[in-house]
This record gives C-alpha cells, sequence and structure tokens, in this order.
C-alpha cells in the first residue's frame, strides 16, 4: 500500500467496458513525510475520493481486484483515506 494526494479528475472518452462506472482520478504518490513521490498517475477509484484527499492506493494486479469486475486493464486503485498521519520521525514503536 502506498500514500498519496488525490489532485484531479479524469474524464475518458471511450472506456474499456468493464471500467464503466469506475471513476478514474489523478494522484501525487507522496512518502512518509508528505513530500511529492515521483510523477502524477491515474488511478480507478473504489471508494468515493476527490481532490485533496490523502488516499491509500495500491499497484499491480492487486489494484484490478479492488475494481467491480477484476479482470480489467488497471495499474492502480485507490482503496482507502488517511484520516490522521503520524510523521515518520514520531512514529512509536
Amino acid at each position: 500500500m502506498h500514500l498519496a494526494r488525490v489532485v484531479g479528475r479524469l474524464v475518458a472518452t471511450q472506456q474499456y467496458e468493464g471500467l464503466r462506472g469506475v471513476p478514474l482520478q489523478l494522484i501525487q504518490p507522496i512518502d512518509d513525510d508528505g513530500a511529492d513521490s515521483g510523477d502524477v498517475l491515474v488511478a480507478c477509484a473504489a471508494i468515493s475520493s476527490g481532490p485533496g484527499d490523502f488516499v491509500q492506493w495500491i499497484d499491480g494486479r492487486e489494484a484490478a481486484l479492488a475494481c467491480p469486475e477484476s479482470f480489467v486493464p488497471v495499474d492502480a486503485a485507490i482503496i482507502g483515506w488517511v484520516e490522521q498521519a503520524i510523521a515518520h520521525h514520531q512514529r512509536l514503536g
């Protein structure tokens, strides 16, 4: 699982049949300290999220499994919200 910030929504004029009705969002991956980490990605939203939300996302085969139809060409999916983050240096344990 990875962390990201939703930075936008994407509207596709053509969609793969198994992805009809699945929202596409632009996410900016972030590191443990909240800094941008890598390029902006397109992710399917398995939850109701939008620009400004901090989210958890998965990649690879597991991303497709988060969609209503599991055999779809998806590389990234948003699966949860981040309600509160603890900076890496403040973690206990």
